[in-house]
């Protein structure tokens, strides 16, 4: 199968081999060993010396450790949206008693850093930042190096969610002052679901003394403390972490320069072949994704049978669109373990999929 979604993504062999290893003592010396190799080899490809953290959960629980350990009920928070993960990380925020305000921008679109200023200019009590870096839903990678420089000019605390882009697209954590970067282990990283990445910056461990929220299995501190002892505070996804130390390897051994230029080449040939089949991209092109393409459904096209036209006479796997983007967009997944023989076998279905799905150029 082709599966081309922006995650869970395909694994490499040597990946998928080391999962079927047998289970060993997630407090024995071996799991130790494995937990510091990944821990390190993060803190490269992070380009941070902030402390990193390994949680077993999905990205969405990355997010919610982020607000439940820097944040306090009442606590004024600006949460930049420009997609339905946005919105994702502004409603943890809200569950947990923040006032969030939302600055919303046009999908397909990123957020602008000027009217960033004029938020963070207009209430000063503002405490923190939520902001994502790429927006799958919408095919978009906002500029994170600008809004960053904006809101840190504020002194505020910058909370990033980078499920999407780390591991693919440049993000200087330490160079940008990130305080709280959350990744997860099923979209660049080239291994399964199971595992969410934070750092935390010295500016985030201010907020974690003063953090009122409540917080248990997602406790920064005790997380903390457990790997002062190369441990993790819980039972931890121990196939998911022998699939992060094969393939974290392999990325810290390409080095980030090849990682990001593979991810360019990759999306620029996927853009270019849907733009020839005569196919509008809804990102604007200053904001598209390097990790994954979004495209209009126009011109007679039944979004909702292309896919089905793809999966059951293509074995090519896509994704459609979010929320009230529904039957509005599709998406082309590029990140991760991806070559570009791949990309030209779901530009061949597509060619011969859309006409069957109704699309007239």
């Amino acid at each position: 199968m082709n599966l081309r979604i922006p995650g869970p993504t395909p694994l490499p062999d040597n990946v998928l081999q080391i999962m079927s290893k047998q289970m060993i003592n997630h407090r024995g010396v071996e799991f130790g060993q494995i937990l510091n190799s990944v821990t390190e080899n993060f803190k490269t490809l992070f380009q941070t010396k902030n402390d990193i953290f390994v949680y077993t959960t999905s990205g969405t629980g990355g997010l919610e450790a982020a607000v439940v350990n820097t944040l306090s009920p009442g606590d004024k928070v600006l949460a930049v949206v420009i997609g339905v993960f946005g919105e994702r990380f502004a409603q943890i925020a809200e569950v947990y008693g923040a006032d969030v305000t939302r600055l919303v921008f046009e999908f397909g679109t990123g957020a602008d850093p000027d009217k960033v200023k004029q938020a963070l200019d207009a209430d000063p009590s503002i405490k923190a930042v939520l902001v994502t870096h790429n927006e799958t839903s919408t095919g978009v990678t906002n500029d994170l190096e600008a809004l960053a420089k904006v809101i840190k000019s504020y002194d505020k605390l910058l909370l990033v969610d980078a499920i999407s882009s780390l591991g693919c697209i440049d993000l200087k954590v330490d160079a940008w002052k990130c305080d709280v970067v959350v990744t997860g282990s099923q979209k660049g990283w080239m291994a399964p679901p199971g595992a969410a990445m934070l750092s935390f910056s010295a500016k985030a461990w201010e907020a974690v003394e003063k953090s009122k929220m409540p917080k248990f299995y997602f406790d920064a501190k005790k997380a903390k403390s457990y790997l002062e002892k190369n441990q993790t505070p819980w039972t931890p996804g121990v196939p998911t972490f022998y699939a992060l130390h094969v393939a974290l390897n392999e990325l810290v051994k390409e080095g980030l320069d090849s990682i990001f230029a593979r991810h360019i080449k990759t999306a620029q040939k996927t853009r270019d072949g849907l733009k020839a089949m005569g196919l509008t991209l809804f990102a604007e092109p200053k904001y598209a994704s390097n990790t994954i393409s979004s495209v209009k459904v126009t011109d007679g096209l039944d979004g909702i049978k292309l896919l089905k036209i793809l999966l059951d006479e293509h074995d090519t796997v896509i994704a459609g669109g979010q929320a009230n983007l529904g039957g509005k967009i599709f998406r082309v997944g590029h990140l991760g373990y991806v070559v570009e023989s791949e990309i030209d076998a779901v530009l061949e279905a597509l060619k011969q999929a859309l006409p069957k799905a109704g699309f007239k150029a």
